[in-house]
């Protein structure tokens, strides 16, 4: 059971006990969690809506199919596809087994008014042991007013073989309400792989 803490925080402070909705506020809510099993894609096309403001995407232990395939995202605005149009930024470092580093932007890596799926890292290994960790975190997805940013980072093995540590961010530039989000390889399956979906409370901060 998850331990329930105080709004405010401080003990010292504390005048009333914290009522059910601040609790619910102040926390992640686990909504949908997706297993892959050599799977074409892991989609939420529920429970993005207005309820929470942010919502939150971890990555545990993503194995894929295809060495070298780039482990991808889209977006959906009220269609059936996960084709919003988005611009994006890609940054990253890498440290090889070999000792060599690299740290800057990749312009290869970032979409420029594109209806395509953004690389959240790329050209992964296919060995036994490589996969990828990390999150992606969605805002306001519901605004009919603005346009939805998200941020992302990941820790990935490369094909090389190296260690990335990769930053992704952007926007779907559109005013209709982004109601589920889609992952997926760029070639072959999700060969295993955990992604968990969290409604981000109001009070909550965990950047």
């Amino acid at each position: 059971m998850a331990i329930k803490v105080a709004v405010n925080r401080a003990l010292t402070a504390i005048t009333a006990l914290p009522t059910a909705a601040a609790l619910t506020d102040g926390n992640f809510t686990l909504l949908t969690t997706a297993t892959a099993s050599s799977s074409a894609t892991l989609s939420f096309a529920s429970n993005i809506n207005s309820t929470y403001n942010s919502y939150l995407f971890k990555f545990i232990n993503i194995h894929p199919e295809t060495d070298t395939a780039n482990f991808t995202v889209g977006f959906r605005d009220g269609g059936t596809d996960y084709d919003a149009t988005k611009t994006t930024t890609y940054y990253r470092a890498y440290h090889s087994e070999a000792d060599t580093t690299a740290f800057g932007y990749k312009t290869d890596q970032d979409l420029a008014q594109s209806t395509g799926f953004q690389n959240l890292c790329y050209s992964l290994d296919g060995d036994a042991d490589g996969n990828t960790a990390g999150y992606l975190h969605l805002f306001n997805p519901s605004s009919t007013t603005f346009v939805k940013h998200f941020i992302a980072r990941t820790s990935c093995v490369h094909s090389a073989p190296e260690a990335h540590d990769s930053y992704i961010a952007g926007y779907c530039n559109t005013t209709t309400a982004i109601d589920g989000v889609q992952f997926k390889m760029s070639s072959g399956n999700i060969d295993a792989g955990i992604i968990k979906m969290y409604g981000v409370g109001d009070k909550q901060s965990w950047l």
